[in-house]
């Protein structure tokens, strides 16, 4: 039996009729399926179907328990079976951030996206989530010699880029471990917010972890889906440490050292976003993740020039690009 008849067989006993109708409800670059579950009185849910031999749901069931009891809207877990991967959950819609997001909206949202992160990051304890440590953020960062330069660019990296690398990351590990540990959702951007009332909802969030203070304001701000001036940038960055400041969380009493943490924190996780849409065009056959790739890579860019350590990154990116243009 495939999986989808074992869904319907599940469903059918958790919501007591198999009276309903399947329809994928969302994408994911994750082992993880979404499907809407449209019942005979008008309502709906959301079925996750994570295959336990790739994908485990505790994590999920957890972490929505710990988000929603510090204030922000999650999807309820109304049923679930661990063992075979399946969860029923409550539907928080299907507008997203990334297809709501205008000129006219944009204020609004973000600003109401930065108002939940405060609250996910006041309701922060040590040891209740697994630690973005030195070993974890280092395997990020080697995705991008790896699989964008290596396997995408089909590149190998002669001893002075490997130095460079090397150099860059110990001054980016260096920057990002210093910083205010707090919960990090760890992909709080536009395609895993939801338009709602309340609202936003946060989905995605499975993979959190205990890690530095900026990264997901900086997943928010420097979106690999969507991205807004540098002045607009700097003003919700502004917005947000007024908002943490005023929660009493950790942030930087001057601003301009907040913001000089955020880019170098932004700079880590660009790297590691070029590697995984990479991966993911290569390992898994996802290609189009590989049109959002230079939105990345020009953040990356522009960030790394503007600092002295990270120049010979800047160049290496500049020199990877004209290459791949060539």
């Amino acid at each position: 039996m495939d999986r989808i008849q074992l869904l319907r067989q599940w469903l059918a006993a958790s919501v007591g009729t198999d009276k309903f109708a399947l329809a994928p409800a969302s994408s994911d670059a994750s082992f993880r399926r979404y499907f809407r579950i449209s019942l005979p009185d008008g309502g709906s849910r959301i079925a996750m179907d994570a295959p336990p031999d790739k994908e485990d749901c505790r994590p999920f069931v957890r972490i929505a328990a710990l988000f929603g009891e510090a204030g922000v809207v999650v999807p309820r877990v109304h049923a679930q079976d661990l063992e075979q991967g399946f969860l029923l959950l409550s539907d928080l819609g299907n507008r997203t951030y990334l297809d709501e997001l205008n000129e006219a909206s944009a204020d609004g949202l973000y600003k109401e996206a930065i108002r939940a992160l405060v609250k996910i990051q006041a309701a922060s304890r040590p040891e209740v989530l697994p630690p973005y440590d030195r070993a974890l953020l280092t395997r990020e960062l080697k995705l991008f010699p790896e699989w964008y330069i290596e396997r995408q660019l089909g590149a190998p990296l002669i001893p002075d880029d490997d130095e460079s690398l090397r150099l860059a990351f110990e001054s980016i590990l260096a920057n990002n471990l210093a910083q205010p540990r707090v919960f990090v959702h760890r992909d709080y951007h536009s395609r895993n917010l939801m338009v709602c009332d309340p609202g936003p909802g946060v989905l995605d969030f499975q993979d959190a972890v205990e890690g530095p203070i900026t990264y997901d304001l900086v997943s928010l701000l420097r979106d690999a889906y969507i991205a807004w001036d540098e002045e607009r940038v700097i003003d919700w960055a502004i917005f947000y440490w007024d908002q943490a400041r005023r929660a009493g969380l950790p942030v930087h009493a001057d601003f301009g050292e907040f913001y000089r943490d955020f880019e170098w924190m932004g700079v880590q996780r660009q790297i590691k976003v070029v590697g995984i849409f990479a991966r993911l065009a290569c390992r898994d056959g996802k290609r189009g993740y590989l049109d959002d790739q230079p939105r990345v890579l020009g953040y990356l860019r522009r960030a790394s020039e503007r600092y002295r350590e990270l120049a010979p990154l800047a160049k290496l990116v500049d020199r990877l690009q004209d290459g791949a243009a060539a």
